[in-house]
């Protein structure tokens, strides 16, 4: 995830680094040209001004300013010194140079940020050759390493930042994939009990095959809503229906198939974070789903939410007789990795006696690992 600053944050900072640069110009020029004499007034206080513009224009491309500032630097100490005059940095060249060091390590790619931050170096050592023995030379260093130590703390900031975002779109992507086949399984597994029933029907009762007819109309134009529904979730941020609400409407779409089904909620969905209200709500969805495919013979199914501390527990039971081949398919897979990722549990199997069981526990903190 990039962090976009504003441009009147940059200009404002670059006024305020303009401010020092001139500060250190003038510092260079009236009090250490002072004691060198006439000769590096001129040279010293040129070369600051020129690396220090550089460092200014460092947005437009941090390459060559930081190229052309190295360059100018660190020709100005061979050239200094065959004048004979000092050829160690001044206070501005040396703090502009570390200005386009740190922006240089910062955004440029790895191999052009390493060439920058080596050259910084050189020019140092050729100062320290050519220098008189005083310590500019050890002040352009301490420069040096704080542009460097500043521009890979915000690079190394940047690169994190980048991974977590790439971790959430990768997650928001497999989040997506689960809801689409949450949503279309559900919904399609209706489209076909409805053709099924229909067809049974129409052999017997020729009459009755519009109704048959409108039944699956009516269920294909229900799925083409919900898909319409999960696209705009993704567009919009308002609140989510209460659990209660979204638990009985799925309630009734089951029972338009015939079958009965009986919810016991002791918890309040009102108090649940959106993960675990969504959550519970794909956890019922997907066991009535898998009811309506794979236990044919079941009359009730009875779901439980019940809430503890910091635990909601969903029980879904149907009657079905031992017979019907129930299976876990990638929608309890799914939900399986959901509740891992959230810190819970998922658990499917035979009842003791008949019918089959879902039972699901989901923490209400945010102890996942995802």
């Amino acid at each position: 995830m990039a962090v976009h600053v504003p441009d009147r944050l940059k200009a404002a900072a670059d006024v305020g680094l303009g401010g020092v640069f001139a500060g250190a110009v003038a510092f260079q020029a009236w009090e250490v040209a002072g004691s060198w004499g006439h000769g590096y007034w001129l040279s010293g206080a040129l070369v600051g001004a020129v690396v220090c513009v550089l460092a200014l224009v460092r947005h437009r491309n941090p390459l060559w300013t930081a190229a052309a500032g190295l360059t100018v630097a660190g020709l100005a100490v061979p050239i200094a010194h065959l004048l004979g005059l000092p050829a160690e940095p001044g206070p501005a060249a040396s703090l502009g140079l570390a200005v386009l060091t740190g922006s240089a390590v910062r955004t440029l790619p790895v191999r052009a940020a390493g060439a920058v931050a080596a050259a910084g170096p050189a020019v140092v050592a050729g100062s320290f050759v050519a220098g008189n023995g005083s310590g500019v030379p050890v002040l352009a260093g301490v420069a040096w390493l704080g542009g460097m130590a500043s521009g890979l703390g915000r690079r190394l900031l940047t690169a994190r930042r980048r991974a977590a975002a790439e971790r959430l779109r990768r997650a928001e992507r497999l989040e997506l994939a689960r809801e689409l086949h949450d949503v279309v399984a559900h919904h399609v597994t209706s489209i076909v009990l409805q053709a099924q029933a229909g067809r049974l029907v129409t052999r017997k009762h020729p009459d009755r095959a519009p109704a048959s007819f409108a039944d699956i109309e009516t269920a294909g134009s229900e799925a083409l809503a919900a898909t319409r529904r999960l696209v705009g979730l993704l567009r919009d941020t308002t609140p989510v229906p209460d659990g209660r609400v979204r638990l009985s409407e799925l309630i009734e779409g089951f029972e338009s198939h015939g079958r009965r089904a009986r919810l016991r909620l002791d918890a309040d969905p009102s108090s649940w974070p959106p993960e675990v209200s969504g959550t519970v709500y794909r956890v019922v969805r997907e066991s009535l789903t898998n009811v309506l495919r794979h236990a044919g013979n079941s009359r009730l199914v009875t779901i439980g939410v019940t809430q503890e501390r910091d635990t909601v527990t969903v029980v879904v039971e149907d009657d079905a007789p031992q017979t019907a081949a129930h299976q876990a398919g990638y929608g309890l897979n799914g939900m399986r990795e959901r509740l891992d990722a959230l810190g819970g549990s998922l658990s499917a199997g035979p009842r003791p006696e008949y019918g089959w069981s879902i039972r699901a526990t989901i923490p209400m903190g945010r102890r996942g690992r995802r």
